[in-house]
């Protein structure tokens, strides 16, 4: 198979595992999906597995590079970021190809933390718990790697509720409750200026 036949198995079997979940997507199903025979796909994929991990990682370099690129796009400073986090997830929550969350679901397909399936839909999440607290450290709150589990507890949390009770008003009432996380870390954390005041006026 090559590299441009690759790269649209990979495309397409996405869509097919998005919408219709992992284990209930057998390869016969995909076949029909994506127009390629069993014979190609096991020529770059041994199991299906392997497929699914190849396809997770995708959707990790997609779906973070989108939500990045758009909190970068709404919010100039750390802490218009973090918060715009919940903007930009109101956003796709209203797609139509909004089903939860890829990783979500591939975890609870497979519970075994040392598949392999398992093992690259953690790294997803720790990754962008990684960013969640740069930004957090950026912005000088007193923990900054509390505060991004805080936030990425909100933001599953959130997912989830969109998925199962529908999106309207879960990115606002998310986004309150990330505020007043982050502005009592922010209410903490010691600030450059009042670091640099002396205790006391030096002697004349």
């Amino acid at each position: 198979m090559s590299r441009s036949k690759r790269n649209e198995l990979l495309e397409k079997a996405l869509i097919a595992f998005n919408r219709g979940g992992y284990y209930a997507v057998g390869m016969d199903r995909l076949v029909k999906e994506t127009g390629i025979s069993k014979t190609s796909m096991y020529k770059h994929f041994k199991t299906k597995e392997d497929l699914i991990e190849a396809v997770l990682r995708l959707r990790d370099e997609k779906f973070r590079g989108w939500l990045v690129g758009r909190i970068d796009s709404l919010a100039q400073d750390p802490v218009g970021r973090l918060l715009a986090m919940f903007d930009a997830l109101d956003e796709w929550f209203h797609t139509k190809e909004f089903r939860s969350c890829m990783f979500i679901r591939a975890s609870s397909e497979y519970p075994d933390s040392n598949h392999q399936v398992y093992k690259v839909s953690a790294e997803h999440k720790r990754l962008i718990l990684n960013y969640v607290t740069g930004l957090a450290q950026q912005a000088g709150v007193e923990d900054p790697i509390l505060l991004a589990k805080q936030l990425l507890l909100l933001k599953e949390g959130a997912i989830v509720t969109a998925h199962m009770l529908g999106p309207d008003g879960v990115q606002h009432t998310a986004k309150e409750a990330a505020k007043t996380l982050i502005y009592a870390s922010l209410k903490k954390a010691p600030t450059p200026l009042a670091e640099s005041i002396p205790q006391s006026a030096p002697d004349a």
